[in-house]
Order: structure tokens, then sequence, then C-alpha cells
């Protein structure tokens, strides 16, 4: 029988591809940062972070893979993002790259403040992590409102950690002060 039928249940049972597997979820609160250290099995993870807050206003959010246990902190990551946005009636469109920084890039690097209402949510995808033959990289978008909900904020883009090697934690932070406040979690994609 082909594999496409076996997968429909023709042959007694049903195959849940691509169900989102909940890992973990972690709530930060005036924290530096938030790990995740038991990463599953999967060759698709999935992240989600909703209520972003930085403590200081201006402050990028900051991502950093380990790999056998230590984190790459070295200039090594590269990323691409376009952006768009809304400030007082006018809009601002544009990119920033780097073929050269010390973070990955689950969600955008934009700079948010830290007024009323202001917050970040995105959804991160990373390819790979597990796989120590293979890059790990990531795709995301991420929205945001700030300066007091009257401007507006989108990213997406792709980073990569280009060296084969795999990843056994997730690092996220604030560029410097604490998280006010985020919820973050962290799914495996199911592939059988």
């Amino acid at each position: 029988m082909p594999l496409g039928a076996a997968r429909f249940g023709l042959l007694g049972g049903v195959a849940d591809l691509g169900k989102l597997e909940l890992i973990e979820t972690q709530t930060a609160s005036a924290v530096a940062s938030v790990e995740f250290t038991s990463l599953g099995n999967y060759n698709v993870h999935f992240m989600t972070m909703s209520d972003y807050v930085p403590t200081t206003s201006g402050q990028n959010i900051k991502v950093q893979l380990a790999e056998s246990g230590t984190y790459e902190t070295a200039s090594v990551y590269q990323f691409a993002e376009q952006y768009n946005g809304q400030s007082g009636g006018s809009a601002s469109f544009g990119e920033t790259r780097s073929t050269g920084t010390n973070s990955f890039n689950c969600f955008a690097q934009q700079s948010v403040t830290n007024g009323t209402n202001d917050s970040w949510n995105g959804y991160c995808y990373l390819y790979n992590l597990g796989d120590s033959s293979k890059y790990s990289f990531s795709t995301y978008h991420t929205s945001s409102t700030f300066a007091n909900s009257v401007q507006h904020y989108s990213v997406f883009g792709s980073s990569v950690l280009p060296q084969a090697s795999e990843v056994d934690k997730i690092k996220i932070f604030s560029a410097s002060g604490n998280i006010t406040n985020a919820d973050i979690s962290l799914y495996g994609i199911a592939e059988s």
C-alpha cells in the first residue's frame, strides 16, 4: 500500500503529521532571561511570544543558541529582516541585516518603548536544532504597538547560525535590563 494511504489511516492508524506538541510555556516577569533547556526530538520547532515588554525603553529582543550546553556568544550569527511601521501618520519601510552579530533572531530586533500598552507579539519557526550535520536557522514574524499604542511596527525575517552543530538550549533576553513581561511557548512539530 502506498505511504500516502497509510497516512490517511487505511492501515489502521492515523498519522498526526504537523501537530503542534507543547514542550514548555514560560511566563517571564522582571527577569534577565528565559531559557528552554529541553527541546525534544524535533526537526522543526515553533515558538510564540506574547506581550513582551522590556524594562527600559528601546531594548531589543535577543536570542542565543547553545551547543553542547554552551551558548554561542561570538559574532557568528547572520540575519536579514524587513520592517514596516506607522508613526504619527507617516509610514516607514526598510530592512536590517548583519553577517556578524552575537545573537540569533527569532523575534524582531527593532526597538520598542515601555509605555502603557506597549508590547511585542510574534512567532518563530526554528529548523534543524537537533541535527548536528546542518545549520540551524529561523523564520519569524513579529508585530508591536508602542508609544502608548499610537505607533505600530511589523517585522519579518530569517536568521542562521552558519555552523553545523546540535543545539540543545535556547535563551531569550533583553539587550540590557530585564524582561518586564512575556509569555513564551516552545512547541515541537510532529513528523510521525
